[in-house]
């Protein structure tokens, strides 16, 4: 990844949680990056060719359209498609692999573009 692309990703991710907050006004979740190496508790692959059924007009549903999950539990997104998405808080880059813990309860809800609904909606509650 180029720093550019890093530090765009980071602004987006940043600007997402701190400046969109749940339905109800609640914060947005804590998130954390994580450099995981075992399994996580959610695990999910945006495959090679994602971006060119969504071209095509075909709805992808990689994700689900809600997401709820509980204080350190931890997610795994990889893309294997040769372009970026958004998964709701995230931009996932190109042949990339985001892991992240949640480490405060809130809410989110933010642009996917690998979910018919085009949105996600991500659920942290208290451990």
């Amino acid at each position: 990844m180029t720093f550019a692309r890093a530090l765009a990703a980071a602004a987006v991710v940043s600007l997402g949680v701190v400046g969109c907050g749940g339905a109800d006004g609640a914060d947005g979740p804590g998130l954390t990056p994580t450099e995981q190496s075992g399994e996580a508790t959610y695990e999910y692959t945006i495959p090679l060719g994602a971006g060119e059924a969504l071209d095509a007009g075909t709805p992808l549903e990689i994700l689900p359209a809600e997401l709820s999950t509980r204080v350190g539990e931890t997610i795994r997104i990889v893309n294997d498609d040769d372009r970026g998405h958004n998964v709701g808080p995230w931009f996932v880059g190109a042949n990339e692999t985001l892991n992240q813990e949640f480490t405060s309860p809130g809410e989110f809800e933010g642009v996917c573009t690998v979910h018919p609904s085009g949105q996600l909606i991500l659920v942290v509650e208290a451990a």
